[in-house]
């Protein structure tokens, strides 16, 4: 299955889960000593409030290429039928966006480009 026939929301999927994988790798190294310390500070990161912020970030620095735009406003433009909790319809589509691309990316193998992106966002 080539990416263009793949739904935008299963990328997000995907990329929800390589996200959060990356996430908690990251603040164990950072040396929280307890998990309720982790989940906490994870939330500045894993939150649909948070990846929309990161997101709207990264497209204030044109960080993204025009392919991984298209993905971003195909993800964006997607129809859910997921009634988000805890936030408002744009928030989370925003927040979906940036996981796809999260997801695009990885499901691509496009390794080097997603460390990249990754990186940018926890420096965000």
């Amino acid at each position: 299955m080539t990416v263009a026939e793949l739904n935008s929301l299963v990328l997000a999927y995907l990329g929800d889960a390589v996200y959060e994988a990356f996430i908690r790798d990251y603040l164990v190294k950072k040396g929280y000593p307890t998990v309720k310390e982790l989940q906490e500070a994870s939330l500045s990161f894993v939150s649909a409030k948070s990846q929309s912020s990161i997101l709207k970030k990264l497209l204030e620095k044109d960080f993204f290429s025009s392919e991984e735009l298209a993905v971003i406003k195909r993800a964006r433009n997607a129809k859910s039928h997921h009634k988000p909790k805890n936030t408002d319809v744009l928030t989370y589509k925003h927040a979906t966006s940036l996981e796809a691309v999260i997801g695009y990316l990885a499901y691509t193998k496009q390794e080097k480009r997603l460390s990249i992106l990754l990186k940018n966002i926890v420096e965000v």
